[in-house]
């Protein structure tokens, strides 16, 4: 059946909008060409979404003509503001952007273990209050946080983990109550950086990848067909409890010790790299596992520092057996590798993984180092942001 005219109208400045956004400012001739819509159909919802306050006059072209240069419209970028948070275990990152995801302040603080649950909350809520202020804000319409732990699929909350600060599940309360009109999301750390290397880093041209998380702990995010999978429970990617060898035990169902994480976590590596004589002073917050293996590919990229070249080789024999395990099962032809670790290792790291997956398997698999450093988290947390204020923006007034 042919869509009612309400329903075309919405379906048009749905795409218009979706244009502008990914196009910036365009003229009605742009629009025109862009969505195949008639002359008259384009000034019908240029003036529907300039009087509703989602678009607005952003210039003028510059093309010359005989007459005056043609309009450019844009999206109207201060008609909301978001925030995103990037929650560590030793404290919170945050920035503040506009509609368009243009970042306006950014800030950050330490949090101390010792700290209480109350003071830590406040910290970190006083910290986005801050950086609201700095970005000329006076609400918020969206945040989006990142952080360890498990996700309820169904309901959305961080769910109670003993691994983690108790601080984490009070603060997305905290957000809540002090931003009362904005709609609050948290998601885990590793999904987040997965979704922005997915759109603007190493797996751009992929559809299907899985994202390694190497750092203070280890997990996985999996991206099939290009959606992001959770899983039932919302653990899909845990697996720093899947069982390798090389350890002492079996992990349980409360502690990954004896899973890949006790061979490829931070305190693993640490070990692993006073093993091989390898010493480095690790730089600001990082784990100083992530600071030995930088100071590893800086000696090794001489070729002449067998302990440095001994470590990464043994490193790399350790993250294959998660990274062989995840590909037997999900044949995902691409990892990235990423977290403090995955990160500090660089290309050094993922071509050694790459070269002893190939021995290890018949099914061909790209091994990447993530593109985007220390900011994926935030920056996933700032498109998931994004996308829930466009979509709720966006949407066809309710009739």
């Amino acid at each position: 059946m042919p869509a009612s005219p309400s329903t075309a109208r919405a379906i048009n400045d749905r795409l218009a909008l979706q244009l502008l956004q990914q196009e910036g400012p365009l003229t009605a001739g742009q629009l025109k060409q862009l969505t195949g819509l008639s002359r008259p159909s384009v000034a019908d919802l240029v003036e529907r979404l300039t009087a509703s306050g989602l678009i607005e006059v952003a210039g003028e072209s510059g093309e010359q003509r005989r007459g005056p240069n043609a309009k450019l419209y844009g999206i109207v970028a201060g008609r909301a503001h978001l925030a995103a948070l990037d929650v560590r275990t030793e404290g919170v990152a945050v920035l503040v952007s506009d509609l368009l995801g243009r970042v306006l302040a950014e800030a950050s603080v330490p949090i101390d273990d010792h700290s209480g649950t109350g003071p830590a909350v406040e910290q970190a809520v006083s910290l986005v209050e801050r950086a609201v202020k700095e970005a000329g804000a006076d609400r918020l319409h969206t945040v989006g946080i990142g952080a360890p732990g498990l996700i309820d699929p169904v309901g959305g909350e961080l769910r109670d983990s003993s691994g983690l600060p108790g601080w984490h599940r009070s603060l997305i309360a905290a957000l809540q109550e002090k931003f009362p009109e904005a709609r609050v999301g948290v998601e885990n750390e590793t999904n987040l950086a997965a979704l922005a290397e997915q759109r603007d880093g190493a797996a751009r041209d992929r559809d299907t990848f899985v994202l390694l998380w190497l750092g203070l702990g280890i997990g996985a995010a999996v991206v099939l067909d290009g959606t992001l999978r959770r899983g039932v429970s919302g653990g899909a990617g845990e697996i720093g409890f899947m069982p390798v060898p090389g350890t002492a035990g079996l992990p349980s169902a409360t502690d990954c010790d004896g899973g890949f994480h006790s061979v490829a976590g931070a305190a693993a590596v640490a070990a692993l790299a006073a093993e091989h004589g390898v010493t480095a002073r690790p730089a600001g917050p990082e784990p100083h596992a992530a600071a030995l293996v930088r100071e590893a590919v800086r000696r090794s990229a001489s070729g002449s520092d067998p302990a440095a070249e001994g470590f990464l080789d043994a490193l790399a024999d350790r993250v294959v057996l998660g990274a062989a395990a995840v590909v037997s099962v999900l044949d995902p032809g691409c990892l990235v590798l990423a977290g403090e670790i995955g990160r500090a290792g660089a290309d050094a790291l993922a071509d050694r993984v790459q070269h002893r997956l190939a021995r290890m398997s018949p099914l061909a698999t790209e091994v990447r180092p993530s593109t985007l450093g220390g900011g994926a988290v935030l920056r996933g947390a700032l498109l998931t942001a994004r996308d829930r204020a466009q979509d709720d923006l966006f949407a066809p007034p309710e009739r």
